[in-house]
C-alpha cells in the first residue's frame, strides 16, 4: 500500500514533465540532454543561493504553516531577494540553446522545474510517501511540483522577452512587474497565508490561481511578441 502511495505521487509529480516534453515539439529536437544540462545549471545556481543565505541569514528560519507564528515579512522578502540568481541562471541556458524563442523557453524552463523537482521533492516523497501512515501532504507536493512547471515556464518566458532588443517600450514595464512578481511568488503566498490563515488546499489552490492568472499574462504578451518577432 505504502508503495502504491508513492507511486501516484511520483507519478502525479512526473507525468506532467512528459506530457509537456512530448507534446510541445522537444522530443523531435531531441532536447533531453539539454533539458539535464539546464538542470545541472539549476543545480549550481541553488549551490550559490545556498551559500548566500548561509552566510548573511545564518540564524533565520524559514516560515512554515506548522508555525505560523515565524514570519518576518522584511526577512522574507529579503531571502527571496536571492532567487533572482534564477533569472541569470536561465539567462544563461537560454543564451547555450540554439533555436526559435519557443524551444529556448521550452527547454529552459521545463529543465528549470524537473530540477527542482528531483532536488526539493523526490527524496522527500521516497521517505515520507512509503511511509507506514497515509497522509495527504505529499499529494499536495506532486501538484505543487504541476504548479512549478506553470511557474518556470512564465519565468522563462519573462526572461527571454526582456532579453529581446524589439521588445516593445510600452511592455518593458509589465514585463518588469510580472518578473517582480513571480520572483517574489514565495513571499506572497507566505504573507497571505500568514494574514488571511489560508494553509493546507486552500493556500494550494491559491498558488495554483496566482501562477495560472500571471502564466496567462505572460502568454498574452509572449505571443504578441512572437508574432512580431516572426
Amino acid at each position: 500500500m505504502t508503495l502504491y502511495h508513492f507511486g501516484n505521487c511520483l507519478a502525479l509529480s512526473y507525468i506532467p514533465f512528459w506530457i509537456v516534453y512530448k507534446y510541445c515539439g522537444l522530443s523531435e529536437y531531441g532536447a533531453f540532454w539539454k533539458c539535464v544540462q539546464a538542470g545541472g545549471v539549476y543545480a549550481l545556481t541553488q549551490l550559490g543561493k545556498m551559500l548566500l543565505l548561509a552566510t548573511f541569514f545564518p540564524t533565520s528560519g524559514d516560515y512554515s504553516q506548522d508555525d505560523p507564528d515565524n514570519f518576518s515579512p522584511l526577512q522574507e522578502l529579503l531571502k527571496c531577494t536571492v532567487d533572482l540568481i534564477d533569472l541569470i541562471g536561465l539567462s544563461v541556458v537560454m543564451s547555450r540553446i540554439a533555436g526559435k524563442g519557443h524551444t529556448k523557453v521550452l527547454i529552459a524552463g521545463l529543465g528549470w522545474a524537473g530540477a527542482e523537482l528531483v532536488l526539493s521533492r523526490l527524496l522527500v516523497l521516497w521517505v515520507g510517501a512509503r511511509g507506514t501512515e497515509f497522509d495527504w501532504k505529499y499529494i499536495q507536493k506532486s501538484f505543487e511540483a504541476n504548479i512549478s512547471i506553470v511557474h518556470f515556464l512564465s519565468v522563462t518566458a519573462l526572461v527571454w522577452l526582456h532579453s529581446r532588443h524589439d521588445l516593445p517600450k510600452q511592455l518593458l514595464p509589465a514585463v518588469i512587474i510580472l518578473i517582480g512578481f513571480h520572483s517574489y511568488k514565495s513571499v506572497i503566498c507566505d504573507m497571505i497565508s500568514h494574514v488571511m490563515h489560508m494553509y493546507s488546499w486552500s493556500l494550494l489552490a491559491f498558488k495554483a490561481v496566482f501562477s495560472l492568472t500571471m502564466a496567462l499574462i505572460v502568454l498574452h504578451i509572449y505571443g504578441g511578441v512572437a508574432t512580431l518577432a516572426t
